[in-house]
Parts: C-alpha cells; structure tokens; sequence
C-alpha cells in the first residue's frame, strides 16, 4: 500500500465492484487488499479511534456512491460486545488492534445456538460474513483491559440497512439499523 493506504484501498475497492459482482471472487479479491490496509495502522484518523466507555462505536471511513461497499471502523472499548445479530450483506472483518473473540451462530429450531469454538481474532486475521456462508454472530473484546479496533468492508452502506438483533433463548428478532458514530469522513484526498 501508498503512504496513503485508505485512498488506495478505496480506490482499489472501487475498481473491484465495478468489474464484480460475485460474492465469492469479490471475497477472493477483496481479501488481500484488507490484509494490505490492516497491516499498520498510522493510516487511522485519531476520530475513528476513539473508544467510549459505554458502547462500541461504528465510525464510517467510505461509503461507495452507489452503496455497493462501505468501510467502517469498529472501535472496542475493554470488554465491550455486540448482541447476537446479522448483517444481511457480505463483510470482512479486519483486525488492526488489539484482539477480539467472534462467535458464530446458526439458528436450531427456532434457537441460536453457537456453531463451533469461538474464535481469537488477533491482529491482520481476517474473518467472513454473508447469508450464503454465515452471516450470524457475536463480537467482542478480547481484553477488559484495553481498546481494540478492527476495520469491517460490507456489501453496502452498512450503517443504512436493515438487519436484526436475535434474542438467543427465544430466538425472536428484533429490527436495527446501526448508524454511525461520527457524522463526518475522513479526507482520503489530502
């Protein structure tokens, strides 16, 4: 990547959807120019690292005009965690900082139960969401003891779609649309 790998990344990203629209290849593709961007992280902005004491934030870093990709920053603050949930798009999800535990889930009559081990995302892993290979789970903090910050590339504005909340005894869902935690974006061009 440049001295400016966000710029690069969007750039690179927006030449891939124009030419794909296979999840799988756009997975293929998609993957090594994550790994390229989570390989250090001075490219960060200071204001989509900020943690808070209360929840996990979700700081949008690009979205695609025409919504076919946005990048976001998910800051973690020490043990923080999300619900059991769906994105009902494709994601990969990198890690920059830090470490996080992702455990994914699939529904057993009428029940969420977790599919295999939780795993331990640590820094440059990279893991895969979507309806066709598994789009449910729960993320969180691996420390109670510090931040950590992970960059998520989605199938769409992210922040804008509809997705669901599930209850994991009853396995009712609830409707959400996530939003985002800061209303500006980082100038890629400076």
């Amino acid at each position: 990547m440049s001295a400016n790998p966000l710029k690069e990344f969007v750039v690179e990203m927006t030449r891939l959807s124009d030419r794909e629209s296979d999840e799988s290849r756009l997975f293929e593709q998609a993957t090594p120019l994550m790994a390229a961007l989570i390989a250090r992280s001075d490219w960060l902005p200071e204001a989509c690292a900020q943690p808070d004491p209360r929840f996990y934030r979700q700081y949008l870093l690009h979205c695609d005009p025409l919504q076919r990709f946005s990048l976001v920053s998910f800051v973690w603050g020490p043990g923080q965690q999300t619900p059991i949930h769906d994105h009902t798009t494709w994601g990969l999800i990198g890690v920059l900082e830090g470490a996080e535990h992702s455990q994914k889930y699939a529904e057993e009559g009428g029940v969420w139960r977790p599919q295999r081990e939780e795993e331990l995302l640590e820094p440059g892993a990279i893991d895969a969401v979507s309806p066709t290979i598994g789009d449910v789970h729960k993320v969180r903090n691996a420390w109670d003891n510090r931040t950590s910050i992970s960059i998520h590339l989605y199938g769409g504005n992210i922040g804008q779609i509809d997705r669901h909340v599930f209850d994991p005894q009853s396995g009712r869902a609830k409707d959400f649309r996530s939003g985002y935690s800061l209303d500006t974006l980082p100038n890629i061009w400076s």
